[in-house]
């Protein structure tokens, strides 16, 4: 019996890269301070929401955090980019 892993279940239901879909899954554990949700978790709170694309990593680990899928302290969010003024 094949399993299916969570990066592969990502990347098919938002038709993205399996690179992209296990860099999402890396981002989103990186925006808890201590504990860490495992991919599995990840994917499968994914799979409970109803998401027409995916959100940011931060937001989701956010998502996460505020529905108590995941209750361990977040990190500060990080700096949005700021475009250089074009001439």
């Amino acid at each position: 019996m094949d399993k299916i892993k969570p990066a592969e279940k990502i990347s098919h239901r938002f038709q993205i890269s399996l690179e992209s879909a296990k860099y999402l899954l890396g981002r989103v554990q990186k925006s808890f301070k201590t504990e860490r949700p495992s991919h599995k978790l990840i994917a499968e709170f994914i799979a409970t929401q109803d998401f027409e694309s995916l959100p940011a990593p931060h937001q989701l680990a956010a998502m996460m955090n505020e529905s108590g899928a995941w209750v361990f302290p977040l990190n500060a969010k990080p700096p949005v980019p700021i475009d250089e003024d074009l001439p």
